[in-house]
């Protein structure tokens, strides 16, 4: 069975149910300390996007635990897209008053890719890459398309 996560109709890449087990599994490890992948998160951010940096309050440990909180309850419910519904227009509209743009996601992905491998470890794996980048386009289309968030 696949599950979407919220995307309109369309070419859409959907989760299947070892991908949603592999995503909830892994962000089990990192939801037992969130300090250390929620400071990790911004440090890759900023190391691929530098111009990204003036978007952001200076308090990152605060924000780093806003977004990782935000992401444990989008992983929590990767499999009820109704209920993300909200979430995302929700999301999707404070990123666009702040001016964030469709393409701004792309080194925020990477940023959450390297941050999973890193504090993984040796529990990381192609296939825990695979279904993180496919979660990861997948809410953040659902949140662009949502919050009418501009493509660039």
């Amino acid at each position: 069975m696949r599950h979407t996560v919220g995307v309109n109709s369309g070419a859409q890449m959907a989760l299947t149910e070892k991908q949603l087990g592999l995503i909830r599994e892994s962000f089990d490890i990192l939801r037992q300390d969130l300090s250390q992948p929620s400071q990790l998160f911004y440090e890759e951010l900023f190391e691929r996007a530098p111009h990204l940096r003036s978007l952001f309050r200076d308090d990152l440990g605060g924000q780093g635990m806003r977004f990782m909180t935000t992401l444990a309850v989008l992983v929590d419910n990767l499999h009820q897209p109704d209920v993300l519904s909200p979430r995302y227009h929700d999301l999707g509209t404070r990123h666009a008053r702040l001016g964030i743009t469709a393409e701004m996601f792309v080194p925020m992905r990477e940023a959450l890719l390297a941050t999973i491998k890193e504090t993984l470890g040796d529990r990381h794996d192609p296939e825990i890459a695979a279904a993180w980048r496919v979660a990861f386009d997948e809410m953040a289309a659902a949140m662009t398309d949502r919050g009418n968030i501009p493509k660039s």
